[in-house]
């Protein structure tokens, strides 16, 4: 009886290529809420961009508040971002690799942010920080600094509210990133900070980098906070948000305008991290 020869595999054995996975029809019962739910969130939008202004749109975004509410935002949304980093990305490392008495609780604390109503979180700054407030007034008799309803305020109440978007990201890479690499730099003699600098660094980037994107699209969005601690005062703390609000009651097209490059700004970040955030496997 001839040999068969082990290269050679039978040609019913091999498994089919490319194959996709199953498809089912959606019962009707979950079809039909799913369709809701979808026009619940996508009619808003779709209203948005129709009453939109195209026609005036450029005459809307160049006047002399949208572009101060543009600028201000732009500018104090990006001062956060840079706030948060300095600031988020060592907090994200303490919690995702040492042995930190009460991390759970501290863990807790960072998150709360994303839940707090921003404008209690505004509210708790201005009690903290504001001119009576438990620092504030120290820093506003020793040094004569004053951050409620100034620029520096706006930053600060974005930063509290966007940071923690920037350390649940950092933190998540840093746990999936191998420790090995730093014990490894640590047996050729490196310090920890050189390890973390020249190792960790680098393994983590692309956490940071949607970390820093989620901060700085929160901050850029952020209104309970700001109008609580910052006020609302045009060219010194009026954002985007509070822009909106301001012109709903005066400038409606303003509004609308204001509105849709917020919508753009969000659509964008969605998009950028969609291989990192929304892809499936």
């Amino acid at each position: 009886m001839p040999r068969r020869d082990p290269r050679k595999r039978d040609p019913r054995s091999r498994a089919p290529r490319n194959r996709r996975p199953r498809t089912h029809r959606a019962p009707v019962a979950l079809l039909l809420p799913a369709l809701l739910g979808l026009a619940f969130l996508v009619l808003p939008l779709v209203g948005l961009l129709i009453r939109a202004p195209w026609s005036d749109l450029s005459e809307q975004l160049t006047s002399t508040a949208v572009w101060d509410a543009l600028r201000l935002s732009l500018i104090s949304a990006t001062a956060a971002t840079a706030v948060s980093l300095v600031l988020g990305v060592p907090l994200a490392w303490l919690l995702a690799r040492t042995e930190l008495p009460g991390r759970r609780v501290i863990r807790a604390l960072v998150t709360l942010p994303l839940v707090l109503p921003p404008v209690v979180g505004g509210v708790a700054l201005l009690l903290v920080l504001g001119r009576r407030g438990i620092v504030g007034s120290w820093l506003d008799s020793a040094f004569g600094i004053t951050l409620p309803f100034t620029t520096t305020g706006v930053v600060i109440a974005e930063a509290f509210v966007a940071m923690p978007f920037l350390v649940i990201s950092v933190e998540g890479a840093l746990r999936a990133a191998d420790p090995r690499y730093e014990e490894a730099a640590a047996t050729l003699g490196a310090s920890r900070l050189t390890a973390f600098r020249r190792v960790t660094l680098p393994l983590i980037a692309p956490g940071i980098a949607a970390g820093a994107v989620l901060a700085w699209a929160r901050a850029l969005g952020e209104f309970g906070a700001t109008i609580t601690f910052a006020g609302n005062f045009p060219g010194r703390t009026q954002t985007m948000p509070l822009a909106v609000y301001l012109a709903m009651e005066s400038d409606p097209q303003a509004a609308i305008a204001l509105s849709l490059v917020l919508l753009v700004v969000s659509v964008a970040v969605l998009v950028g991290l969609r291989d990192r955030w929304l892809s499936t496997p």
